[in-house]
């Protein structure tokens, strides 16, 4: 990993969506913790560490722009980082929403904890 502060592993994070299947399961199975839960568009509620990694190496996002990309502190070893997206799969329809990751701090660095999709 680049970076080792929130802010950047969320960046680093969409770079690895936009690359490759193997470089985005490769990135998430690096930064997410033990326990981890993502809540995504649709009423997809994902818990098992192993399907989140899995479900990461699916097709790529062609583009994406992260805008109003924030960071808020609410305990010393805990980060929300919060922001718009706009991403793009090929020719399909683009994707917007607004996004929350919850990052811990643990002895081998920030780990993403909870991540949250709100389409737009």
């Amino acid at each position: 990993m680049e970076s080792t502060d929130p802010l950047g592993l969320e960046q680093q994070g969409w770079q690895a969506l936009a690359s490759t299947g193997e470089q985005a399961a490769a990135f998430y199975d690096d930064v997410l913790d033990q326990e981890v839960v993502m809540l995504l568009p649709g009423g997809l509620l994902l818990e098992d560490r192993a399907a989140i990694v899995a479900s990461m190496s699916g097709i790529p996002w062609s583009s994406y722009e992260l805008s109003g990309l924030r960071e808020l502190h609410p305990a010393p070893d805990t980060a929300v980082v919060f922001y718009r997206v706009l991403a793009r799969r090929g020719e399909s329809a683009p994707y917007e929403a607004l996004v929350s990751s919850t990052y811990a701090r643990r002895d081998q660095g920030w780990r993403l904890v909870v991540h949250q999709q709100t389409p737009c």
